[in-house]
């Protein structure tokens, strides 16, 4: 591992630091980058995010993929808990912390939209962060690939019912434009663009070339989720600093999901007897969120200064952190798996 990866950790504390400062004393100029999207997705984020994806993206080889049908239980894994448990368990926290637990402090309105931006939250399984993640913790690529691809797939037709179920709204609306952008932006034009760049750098079957592009690479994955952890804690630092204590809140009943839903799949890998390079992805995939879906959705059902917004904003704050305490345990853990 290299000076970025050994204290990823460090860099990443700093940049929430610089973020946030940043994004005080300079907040029109965040305002200006923020204002870069479309299909609410922001163009320079999804920028930083291809900078990170690509790297990965060369890793994969297609070849190779024909035999994940071979062991489907780690894709069988990520499927139970993305669709059948963790948006029923998000809803189910949801309403203890903000019905039960805080139901004192809390005013029924603001209850009632944060659980809803929960809601959004537990339906979107990852796209984008979880090809990080996967590297970060040497999974197979091959494997992530197809894992992200399939819930891509059931999420197309599947978010728009869940998400209407749970939060009781039988005409919810979903932005297809930033479902399927995001889809596109971050996994099949980075995918083409690295099996163009395998194939080239293949030719004449010298593997030297590729593990010295890879090499090479390696530092501007890093680069990009830096930058990105920068922005996005730029973007909502008055936020952070304005409603400190309601963040705390909404924060909690999110720690509690994410580490609840990892430790549920962790322990099924185990007994499924998943290899750890399957397993860990497999488990981060139902860990982390499509972030960009859920804020999209919860802006255009309850506006953008409504507590659903908050509280996907607020998946967003702490995704990163907790993601890498995640991969962390995953790391150290290794030994747990064949």
């Amino acid at each position: 591992m290299g000076i970025f990866e050994r204290y990823l950790s460090l860099w990443v504390g700093l940049c929430i630091i610089a973020g946030v400062t940043l994004g005080n004393f300079i907040p029109e100029q965040f305002a200006l980058i923020a204002s870069l999207e479309w299909a609410h997705v922001n163009l320079v984020v999804a920028v930083l995010i291809w900078v990170m994806i690509y790297p990965m993206m060369v890793q994969i080889d297609f070849r190779a993929i024909k035999d994940v049908g071979k062991k489907p239980k780690g894709l069988i894994l990520t499927l139970v808990i993305n669709w059948l448990i963790k948006p029923f368990s998000m809803a189910a926290l949801g309403w203890l912390f903000f019905k039960v637990f805080f139901a004192d402090i809390v005013d029924a309105q603001s209850a009632n939209e944060y659980i809803a931006g929960m809601i959004l939250l537990g339906v979107a399984p990852c796209t984008a962060m979880v090809f990080v993640w996967s590297q970060l913790t040497k999974g197979d690529p091959n494997y992530t690939l197809v894992q992200v691809s399939v819930n891509d797939i059931i999420m197309i037709f599947a978010f728009a019912p869940i998400a209407a179920f749970l939060l009781g709204v039988s005409d919810i609306t979903v932005p297809w434009e930033t479902l399927l952008l995001s889809v596109v932006l971050y996994v099949v034009l980075p995918l083409i663009a690295g099996v163009i760049t395998r194939r080239g750098l293949e030719r004449n079957g010298n593997d030297q070339r590729l593990n010295a592009f890879l090499h090479a690479l390696k530092p501007w994955s890093v680069i990009g989720l830096l930058g990105t952890v920068i922005l996005l804690f730029g973007f909502q630092a008055q936020t952070i600093l304005q409603q400190p204590q309601t963040i705390v809140l909404i924060a909690i009943p999110l720690l509690v999901q994410t580490y609840g839903i990892f430790v549920l799949g962790y322990t099924g890998a185990k007994l499924l007897k998943l290899p750890h390079s399957v397993a860990a992805p497999a488990c981060l995939i139902g860990t982390s969120n499509f972030f960009e879906l859920a804020v999209a959705v919860a802006i255009s059902l309850f506006g953008l200064h409504s507590g659903a917004a908050l509280a996907t904003v607020v998946g967003v704050l702490v995704e990163v952190p907790v993601m890498l305490s995640l991969v962390y345990l995953a790391n150290r853990t290794r030994h747990w798996f064949a």
